[in-house]
């Protein structure tokens, strides 16, 4: 469901049924897409500017 680079660098959370997700999104489609991921029960969505990728 999210696009990357490669793929979303995934993070286990202290709670065992939460994870952290990062993934690069291209600007053009965030609007799209966050409300997508909130559909299907994602919470706490951040984002943030990327500033370079090397």
């Amino acid at each position: 469901m999210l696009p990357a680079l490669k793929a979303p660098t995934t993070s286990a959370l202290y709670d065992e049924n939460w994870f952290a997700i990062e993934a690069v999104v291209d600007k053009s489609i965030v609007r799209e897409l966050i409300p997508i991921l909130h559909e299907a029960g994602a919470e706490g969505i951040i984002e943030y500017p990327l500033n370079k990728v090397l």
